[in-house]
């Protein structure tokens, strides 16, 4: 990526990424990168970087690009039936192991990601040209939820990317003196927030164990100790932090100027204890996209020195602005109020999904000729300050820890459980976020008494935790529409009560 090593090249020096302490300077990573992009070779395809929390990931992911390839994580957590369908569904030839010797897919190749210290010794030998490539060649290929059981793989071009990150980069106001947390998960795109603006403009990524550690208080020492200045968390998260600042009459440490939400709806009662903390130098930027869209398409400061003054706290009951469009987005409105999305952002498509990618990619002409937009899903309304609020979904998609979800997929994965006849799946509401709840209808009257568990224990063998209910309830039957549909709504209204 051209960015990254002119930002190298420029700040040599300076620390680029620290992992529990330990610094990796640009220069450092630099080499890293262009010994990795060499081992891929040339035009190496789509290559499976399986992910771990430091900066080895980073060099596979900058090295990838480097070498003219795509990109596409992959968790070790995940069950390995998963991974080997992500792998096959994104057209994977190579894989970076974590471990050498790591076995790959048939099919795939493993390779071994060079270690910093084999980089550093080798990167001045045969430095080769940077790969050629085009806007319109894939980055990074990710994966949404899909009604077929089968995830999508997403494909963003280099040129969306491209865009995105200089756009962000003045969005969060980045400059060399940041820090900014890597907290994300590896596996979506919200890392590529943390991870692209900040390697390009000289800033330093932060990967800390303490981050992920499930307490608040060891989490608020480290983003302390370690003078992190930007954060960007999920708003599920953002929530139980906002309570655990509450509850123990806490306050982010002095170094913290921006911190980023997005992923779900910004609960207003949060909202407004996070007003009343004593936050007004704190920028807290919420922010909207898809994956299709590359990142963020829309975001907007609900408090802090750039956010618009109101002349009273927020309340429960009120929809929290999901933003404006950025600069580099057009945007448009059904008549049904659906958000519809265009620019230079837009994904390609999902790979071997024609008939998918022209469901929700669709061609308009809104007066300047036909220009390509995609449907989200989400519908909106425009406040009279242009900023969009979200008023729900016009399918029935869920957002579990900011991740989509579709609950077809799910029922498609519990369906194939040999001793399951039926199942809905629905959201449930739990504090201030989403979790998932499946009622089951057993096939036959045999070991009733078992089967939530083993449904539970065959999911784990074969999704990620994301796709795992939080509950799985067996029951008689469920609830069905006039037309025949099973109903999940109906079917969780019935029953959840019963079983809360």
């Amino acid at each position: 990526m051209r960015a990254f090593a002119d930002t190298a090249g420029r700040h040599p020096d300076r620390p680029a990424v620290t992992h529990n302490g330990k610094v990796l300077t640009y220069a450092e990573l630099d080499a890293w990168v262009r010994v990795t992009a060499r081992r891929l070779g040339p035009d190496p395809g789509v290559v499976g970087v399986v992910t771990s929390r430091s900066a080895a990931t980073v060099a596979g992911l900058l090295g990838t690009l480097a070498a003219g390839g795509t990109y596409c994580a992959i968790d070790p957590a995940y069950p390995e039936p998963r991974q080997r369908a992500l792998m096959s569904a994104s057209g994977c030839r190579l894989m970076v192991a974590a471990e050498p010797g790591a076995p790959a897919p048939p099919g795939v190749r493993a390779i071994d990601l060079p270690g910093q210290a084999e980089a550093a010794r080798t990167a001045g030998r045969g430095r080769a040209d940077a790969a050629l490539v085009a806007a319109d060649d894939p980055a990074y290929i990710l994966f949404t939820s899909g009604s077929t059981g089968e995830p999508k793989p997403v494909v963003t071009p280099r040129g969306a990317i491209s865009t995105v990150v200089g756009a962000l980069r003045d969005l969060f106001g980045l400059t060399t003196a940041d820090r900014v947390l890597q907290f994300a998960s590896l596996n979506w795109d919200t890392c590529f927030e943390e991870i692209l603006p900040t390697l390009t403009v000289g800033a330093a990524l932060v990967f800390h164990d303490h981050a992920y550690s499930g307490s608040f208080q060891r989490m608020l020492r480290m983003i302390d100790a370690e003078r992190i200045t930007v954060l960007d968390l999920p708003s599920a998260f953002w929530h139980e932090l906002v309570r655990h600042l509450v509850e123990e009459r806490a306050a982010l440490p002095a170094s913290v100027r921006t911190v980023i939400v997005g992923g779900e709806a910004v609960s207003p009662v949060r909202l407004a204890d996070w007003c009343a903390l004593g936050t007004e130098a704190i920028r807290l930027v919420n922010t909207y996209g898809c994956t299709e869209t590359t990142l963020i398409t829309h975001a907007v400061d609900l408090h802090g020195p750039l956010a618009a003054g109101r002349a009273a706290p927020w309340a429960a009951g009120e929809r929290v602005p999901i933003g404006r469009p950025l600069p580099h987005v057009r945007q448009h409105l059904s008549e049904e109020g659906e958000l519809l999305v265009g620019g230079p952002s837009l994904a390609l498509g999902y790979r071997g999904r024609p008939d998918a990618t022209a469901e929700r990619f669709v061609e308009m002409d809104l007066g300047a000729g036909p220009e390509r937009y995609f449907r989200t899903g989400d519908r909106v309304s425009q406040a009279s300050d242009g900023t969009l609020v979200h008023e729900g979904r016009l399918d029935h998609e869920l957002k579990v820890r900011g991740i989509r979800v579709d609950p077809a997929e799910v029922e498609a994965q519990i369906s194939a459980h040999p001793r399951v006849g039926a199942v809905a799946v629905t959201g449930a509401a739990v504090a201030d976020h989403t979790t998932l709840a499946a009622y089951i209808v057993p096939r036959s009257s045999t070991a009733v008494a078992t089967l939530a568990g083993d449904v539970l224990d065959y999911l784990r063998d074969r999704v990620p935790s994301h796709l795992v209910p939080s509950r799985i309830t067996v029951v008689p039957e469920l609830v069905y529409t006039a037309s025949g549909k099973v109903d999940r709504a109906g079917s969780h209204q019935r029953y959840a009560s019963a079983t809360a």
